[in-house]
């Protein structure tokens, strides 16, 4: 087992794996941006190591720093949590140049799985069911076009890289093509430094459902069962809830194997998601793997009794899984709460918190790096906090968030607890009658 762990993040999931190392007999170390001298991952880690300015690309994406930290404080292996270097194969790779684990799939899953295009190839190889579409990457317009016409209106142009809606556009009509097209490739190559493109069939009334998957590196895999993740606005989720209230246990079982089947073909180690669209009539298609821990993995954890940040750890010191699938034995629902303004267009809203207190009670959990007193700094991501309820049924857990928002009292910046309150409220959402599209038409008192 480690001695030692850098964990080269910030925030809530810093925290979060600060927690599982220090519980499994395990050293910290923390890396902070001077924006971040203050946060919570930096207080209750061991040992601390500032590795730039506020600029993400100075700081959590330097990977020289990170790696001269790790080298320093004699840390002999690297969580990377989620989001900044957590699916970079070259980072990865350096890691163990350096003779440092890097915690998490190898350089070539993630290459395999991070590349929408060669992911797709290889679930197409691997007879995992994939969204109607190009057979990879479109070269130019002109060929893309042609796709499109032959293929037949709606569709989605995809970004090969990246994610969190970037790159992405729905296209109605061929007299609007060229102008997203474009539009898309600017933006992927803005924000991914990667513009490829390519198209697939647009699916009406998507859910989006994920499933937690894990491999050894013995070759085992298993399935932690799914996650609805289908309270979305601009592609970027806001509520996650486990079991999902639309898909049945034969579905259930379909869709597990399948991902099983994905992390097989690769022969995939570490913790992983594979995300899938479900059509109204219940058909399920791949649509991306991610290769890392995700924002939703503590509903995952309050259903099955699982650390799923426990069993990263175990995986990358050669520990193997027992290869079992699990199955939920009651409902968790979490919402994200954001530094945001809903009555403004979700406007970020970062500033001094000047009052925090959390709700807490049987089944409640709030996963955050923040407090009163605390900068909320317009750098980074604007989640600030992570409110997960867990209970035996589905209203029983609504009721109980409802609660818990109530409890929930943050003054000095605007936060989603207002939305999330309401939506709690929504008789459709209630009912469970929601898919990707659902806050479109949601209005906010």
């Amino acid at each position: 087992m480690f001695k030692k762990i850098l964990i080269a993040n910030r925030g809530e999931i810093a925290l979060r794996i600060i927690r599982t190392c220090k519980e499994m007999g395990i050293k910290t170390v923390a890396v902070f941006s001077t924006a971040d001298k203050n946060s919570l991952h930096v207080r209750f880690a061991d040992e601390a190591v500032c590795i730039g300015p506020p600029a993400g690309n100075k700081s959590y994406l330097n990977i020289p720093q990170i790696i001269s930290a790790a080298q320093i404080t004699n840390a002999d292996a690297i969580h990377p949590g989620y989001g900044f270097l957590a699916e970079n194969s070259k980072f990865a790779k350096i890691c163990t140049e350096a003779g440092i684990k890097f915690i998490g799939p190898k350089p070539e899953h993630i290459d395999k799985m991070g590349d929408k295009a060669t992911a797709r190839k290889t679930m197409i190889e691997a007879e995992v069911p994939v969204v109607p579409g190009s057979d990879g990457i479109i070269k130019d317009i002109k060929e893309a076009k042609k796709f499109a016409k032959s293929f037949g209106y709606p569709i989605m142009i995809k970004a090969t890289a990246g994610g969190g809606g970037k790159g992405m556009r729905l296209v109605w009509d061929e007299k609007d093509f060229e102008s997203n097209w474009n539009n898309a490739h600017n933006e992927a190559a803005s924000a991914f430094g990667n513009g490829d493109l390519y198209i697939e069939k647009f699916v009406e009334e998507p859910h989006h459902i994920e499933i937690q998957i894990a491999g050894d590196q013995y070759g085992r895999a298993c399935h932690l069962s799914e996650r609805d993740c289908s309270i979305q606005r601009r592609h970027q989720k806001l509520v996650e809830e486990t079991p999902s209230p639309f898909i049945t246990e034969e579905l259930r079982e379909k869709m597990g194997n399948a991902a099983v089947k994905a992390a097989q073909a690769i022969n995939y180690e570490g913790v992983g998601t594979v995300e899938f669209l479900v059509d109204k009539n219940r058909n399920y298609y791949f649509m991306e793997m991610n290769t890392r821990i995700q924002v939703e993995h503590p509903i995952t954890e309050e259903v099955i009794d699982f650390d799923l940040i426990k069993e990263q750890i175990k995986i990358a010191a050669g520990i193997n899984i027992s290869g079992k699938n699990y199955y939920p034995k009651a409902h968790a629902i979490e919402c994200r709460i954001n530094a945001e303004d809903v009555y403004n267009n979700f406007r970020p809203s970062p500033g001094l918190i000047h009052t925090w207190h959390s709700p807490g009670g049987h089944g409640v959990r709030v996963d955050t790096h923040s407090y009163a007193g605390y900068k909320i700094e317009p750098y980074y991501d604007s989640m600030i906090a992570k409110l997960i309820v867990t209970a035996q049924t589905r209203e029983e857990a609504i009721n109980k968030m409802q609660r818990a928002l109530d409890e929930f009292v943050i003054e000095g910046i605007h936060t989603t607890i207002p939305f999330h309150i309401q939506l709690m409220k929504d008789e459709e959402f209630r009912k469970g009658n929601y898919t990707t599209k659902f806050l479109e038409n949601f209005k906010i008192d």
